[in-house]
């Protein structure tokens, strides 16, 4: 089907090009009644016209070109979202500008600097240190840069955001109810400030099942799947060990896996292992993993179309998008073992 032009919202009208052309690009200082207003919205609607960015581009001197900011190249999680967000702007004939911070505080705010000074259209965000970028995120917002950040919500800008409480308090009642008492948390994060919902939901299932959070479970670990792998090797050399270990990614849950494998351990049979972001890896590790999916590369395709629809409409309002993430259930979760 042939995409509708302006020329086609300007005949259902009844007006010109032109003034569908003010309409849309919300042209300051040209007189547009509120009846010819009305009458070109409800053409834009009925005719499901958008705006083509490509052109827009050509007339504002803008790149067709989105930068996105990703924490980690290693993490596949990233890369889902990176999918999503290069199919959103692939359809639209869009390029993308990619960098990492790996998860270096500095290099993250030198970044953002960076990225919002090249030639690029709209800046998606997903920030480990939100704290540190907040100067020159409030700026861009401010100065109406078209900004959309990628789990978090604290800024004035758009945001998409997976929500995890749901998903993170079903994969604590499994394991309850498959018996386990002492589950160990590994809690690689770049950022304390990061994924603290799934922490609140962790101590408060236990604290629900009458049992006592212990610290001595929880793992701050680093980010790599080194750190899952010395991380699950502390825990496990806990005396009683814990019967289950939560993990806060898929990446980490690698490390743990070989750790479990190393002292001589099987999973699920000695211990379960459950964890998050559900990407592509974890229905093929040994056991397939059971695993909270974030859906990466829905976050990433609605977060370039929040982008793409900001480029088209500066003076929309701000828009949040939440993404509920869901439990699923593979052989890596078991009963727990008689003997604990």
């Amino acid at each position: 089907m042939k995409r509708p032009t302006q020329a086609d919202v300007a005949k259902l009208a009844g007006v010109s090009r032109a003034t569908v052309s003010y309409v849309v690009n919300q042209t300051a200082g040209v007189p547009i009644s509120p009846d010819t207003r009305a009458r070109v919205l409800n053409a834009i609607e009925r005719l499901n016209y958008a705006p083509d960015i490509r052109a827009r581009s050509l007339r504002t001197g803008g790149s067709n070109t989105v930068g996105l900011l990703i924490p980690d190249l290693h993490n596949p999680h990233y890369w889902s979202i990176v999918q999503g967000v290069e199919d959103a702007l692939r359809s639209e004939g869009l390029d993308l500008l990619l960098t990492s911070t790996s998860l270096d505080p500095n290099r993250e705010e030198k970044a953002l600097q960076t990225l919002s000074g090249r030639r690029v259209d709209a800046l998606i965000l997903t920030l480990s240190f939100p704290e540190q970028s907040k100067t020159t995120l409030t700026q861009l917002a401010a100065n109406g840069y078209p900004v959309v950040t990628l789990g978090n919500s604290a800024f004035n800008v758009d945001a998409v955001i997976a929500t995890y409480r749901n998903a993170t308090a079903q994969v604590m009642d499994h394991l309850l109810g498959l018996g386990h008492t002492r589950i160990g948390f590994i809690f690689g994060v770049g950022s304390k400030e990061l994924a603290t919902n799934r922490m609140s939901i962790y101590q408060s299932s236990l604290a629900a099942a009458n049992i006592r959070v212990d610290p001595e479970l929880i793992d701050y670990s680093g980010v790599r799947i080194e750190d899952g792998y010395q991380a699950a090797l502390r825990l496990l050399n806990r005396s009683p060990r814990p019967t289950a270990l939560l993990v806060i990614n898929d990446w980490l849950a690698i490390g743990a896996l070989r750790a479990v494998d190393e002292i001589g351990l099987h999973v699920p049979g000695d211990i379960s292992i459950a964890s998050f972001d559900d990407t592509e890896m974890a229905a093929f590790l040994h056991p397939p993993l059971t695993s909270v999916r974030s859906n990466g590369h829905e976050m990433g395709h609605q977060a370039a179309s929040l982008a793409l629809e900001r480029i088209r409409q500066p003076n929309r309002p701000i828009r949040r998008v939440q993404i509920e993430a869901d439990l699923v259930l593979r052989q890596s979760t078991g009963p727990a073992p008689a003997s604990q």
